[in-house]
C-alpha cells in the first residue's frame, strides 16, 4: 500500500499532512510513502528530512495522485485536484461536506473513497483521531499570542519604580477545546481571565484553569450533540447580549470561539460592543472562517475600528504554527489508518464507528451524513438495597473498619484491641512503679531516672499515636506514613548514638533493634509514596 502526501495549494496554508517523524513510523509499519517535493517547506520540513525517513519524492502533485493508494491532505481538495482522483483510491483530508457539496459530488463521481477528518465522531475512543481538537488547541494558544502581539501593555500586572500597570482583562467566549487552550495561555501570561459558555457543564473546567465563569440568570442549557453548543432562545440571547455589553466596558481582549456545526458562526460581539471597548483593545475571532462571531470581522483580514479596536479575523491560526500542527495532524492520520487495518489489512470497515462517522463517499455512493451513533445497551440497574431504618439518636452507628465516611463517626476500637491496649498500659504502669519505688533506698539513680523518663515518653507516645492515627481518614494514611519518616529518622539517629557503647548490653541491643525497624519504616514509606505518586503521572 502506498501513501501519498501532496503540497497544499491554498496560498495561506503552510501545513503538510505528515511530518518526517510520522512518515518514518508509516514506513516502519509497512507503508510505502511518496511525498511531493517542497510539500513540507512551509512547515520547516525539508525534502531531505522526508528522504532520510525513507520516503520517495515526486516532482509534481499529479504523480502523487496517480501512484498513491491513499492520498493525505490537510485542506479540502480543489475541484481540479478532485479530477485527479481515481476509482478505488482513498482520499483523507478536512472536507466540511456540508459546505462543499460540489466537491463531494465530484469525488463520488470519480469513484474515490473519501474520509473527512472534520467528521470524526466525538466519542471517547476517537480522541486520538480527533484532528479538529488538535487544531483547535493550537488555535486557542495562537490566538492569545496574536492578541499579546497587538495589545500595547503587559498581560500580567506590574509594580515598577515608574508606576503601577494593571493586568490585562481577557474575555473568552466559548469554552470548547480552543477556548480552554486560550484560557490556559492567557492565565499563564498573568491576565485576569473571564469566560462565557452556554453549556453549564464546562463551568468546572473554566474554574479549574483559574478563570471566572460568566453566566446569565436564565435556566436554559446550551448542550448540543457531540459536545457542541446549540442555538439558544431569544430570551437567553438578549440576556447574553446585555452581559457582553457590560463586559465590553471592562475587558481589553476578547477571543471568540463559538461555532454551531453545519451553520454560520453566531454573531455574539456586535459593533456597539466593539465601540464600547477602550482604544487599543483587541478582538480575536477564531470563528472567522465560518463568518465570524464579531460583527466587524472580515475573514482573513485584520482591521482597526474607528474607536481604535483591532479586530483580527485570520483563518489560518493552526497554519501559523505549521511545524507542530503538521506533527499533530500526522499523528491523527496515523491513528486513523491504524483503525483501518494499517498497511497489511487496510479496509473500509463501516462497522467501525470512527471510520463510518468520517466516511463521506465510498464505492461511487455518497455515505454522508452518517447514521446516528449506536447506543450501547446499558446493563440493568441493580435492585435497590433494602431501606435501613435509622438508629435512635442515643445509639451512634458503628462503621466497620478503621476509616469513616463523610459525616460518620470513626469506628471505635474492637474489644480485642481495647484489651491489648489496656494490658500494655497496665504492664507499663507496673514497670514504672517498680523502677520508681522498688529501690532499696529512697534515692533513684541517674540511669534509672533516665529510663523512667524514656518509659513515660514511650507510653504516652503509644496512646497518643494510637488515637491520632485511628481518627485519620484512610485516604490520608499514605501521606501520614510519609510524614512519619521524619520521626523514624530521629529514631535512627538516636539508635546510632545509643549503640556507640563498647559493651554489648541490653541498651545497645534495643538501640540496634530500634535503628533496624525505623530504617524498614523509612524505606517502606518512601516505596509506598513513590507508588502512590506514580498513579498520578501520565
Amino acid at each position: 500500500m502506498k501513501l501519498g502526501i501532496v503540497k497544499e495549494t491554498r496560498p495561506d496554508e503552510r501545513r503538510v499532512a505528515a511530518s518526517p517523524t510520522t512518515v518514518a513510523r508509516w514506513i516502519k509499519a509497512g507503508w510505502e510513502v511518496v511525498v511531493e517535493r517542497s510539500a513540507g517547506d512551509g512547515a520547516s520540513y525539508p525534502d531531505q528530512a522526508y528522504a532520510d525517513a525513507g520516503a520517495s519524492l515526486a516532482a509534481t502533485a499529479a504523480e502523487v495522485w496517480r501512484d498513491a493508494d491513499v492520498l493525505l491532505k490537510v485542506r479540502p481538495p480543489t475541484l481540479d485536484e478532485a479530477a485527479l482522483a481515481r476509482a478505488g483510491q482513498t482520499v483523507v483530508s478536512f472536507l466540511f461536506p456540508a459546505q462543499h457539496p460540489e466537491l463531494v459530488e465530484a469525488l463520488r463521481d470519480r469513484g474515490a473513497t473519501v474520509l473527512a477528518m472534520d467528521c470524526i465522531p466525538r466519542i471517547s475512543r476517537a480522541q486520538k483521531v480527533d484532528a479538529l481538537s488538535s487544531m483547535a488547541n493550537i488555535s486557542g494558544y495562537r490566538a492569545v499570542v496574536e492578541a499579546a502581539n497587538r495589545f500595547g501593555s503587559f498581560f500580567t500586572g506590574q509594580m515598577t519604580a515608574a508606576g503601577k500597570v494593571a493586568p490585562a482583562r481577557v474575555l473568552i467566549i466559548g469554552a470548547g477545546v480552543a477556548g480552554l487552550a486560550a484560557i490556559g495561555a492567557a492565565k499563564g501570561l498573568g491576565a485576569i481571565v473571564r469566560a462565557f459558555d452556554v453549556r453549564p457543564s464546562v463551568a468546572d473546567q473554566i474554574r479549574s484553569l483559574g478563570a471566572e465563569f460568566l453566566t446569565v440568570e436564565i435556566e436554559e442549557s446550551g448542550e448540543g450533540q457531540g459536545g457542541y453548543a446549540k442555538e439558544m432562545s431569544k430570551e437567553f440571547i438578549d440576556a447574553e447580549m446585555a452581559l457582553f455589553r457590560a463586559q465590553a466596558k471592562e475587558v481589553n481582549i476578547v477571543i471568540t470561539t463559538a461555532l454551531i456545526p453545519g451553520k454560520p458562526a453566531p454573531k455574539l460581539w456586535l459593533a456597539d460592543m466593539v465601540a464600547a471597548m477602550k482604544p487599543g483593545s483587541v478582538v480575536i475571532d477564531l470563528a472567522a472562517e465560518q463568518g465570524g462571531n464579531c460583527e466587524l470581522t472580515q475573514p482573513g483580514q485584520e482591521i482597526v475600528s474607528p474607536g481604535g479596536v483591532t479586530v483580527v479575523g485570520y483563518t489560518d491560526f493552526p497554519s501559523r504554527m505549521a511545524n507542530v500542527s503538521s506533527e499533530l495532524y500526522g499523528t491523527n492520520l496515523w491513528h486513523l489508518l491504524d483503525e483501518m487495518g494499517g498497511a497489511a489489512g487496510f479496509k473500509v470497515d463501516q462497522g467501525n464507528d470512527i471510520v463510518r462517522g468520517a466516511l463521506v463517499a465510498h464505492g461511487g455512493e455518497k455515505t454522508w451524513p452518517p447514521p446516528p451513533p449506536r447506543v450501547e445497551p446499558r446493563p440493568a440497574a441493580p435492585a435497590p438495597a433494602p431501606r435501613v431504618e435509622p438508629k435512635p439518636a442515643h445509639e451512634p452507628a458503628v462503621v466497620k473498619g478503621r476509616g469513616h465516611g463523610h459525616g460518620a463517626p470513626p469506628a471505635p476500637p474492637s474489644k480485642t484491641a481495647a484489651m491489648v491496649m489496656s494490658l500494655v498500659g497496665i504492664v507499663a504502669a507496673l514497670a514504672w512503679m517498680g523502677l520508681r519505688f522498688g529501690q532499696a533506698d529512697a534515692t533513684v539513680g541517674a540511669d534509672t531516672a533516665a529510663l523512667l523518663q524514656h518509659l513515660t515518653v514511650f507510653v504516652l507516645a503509644v496512646f497518643v499515636g494510637w488515637q491520632v492515627v485511628w481518627n485519620v481518614t484512610p485516604a490520608l494514611h499514605t501521606p501520614l506514613m510519609s510524614v512519619t519518616n521524619a520521626i523514624s529518622g530521629i529514631i535512627v539517629v538516636g539508635g546510632i548514638l545509643g549503640a556507640r557503647q563498647a559493651d554489648l548490653d541490653a541498651s545497645v541491643v534495643v538501640a540496634v533493634a530500634a535503628t533496624l525497624f525505623a530504617t524498614i519504616n523509612i524505606a517502606g514509606g518512601f516505596l509506598v509514596t513513590r507508588r502512590m505518586l506514580a498513579m498520578f503521572r501520565k
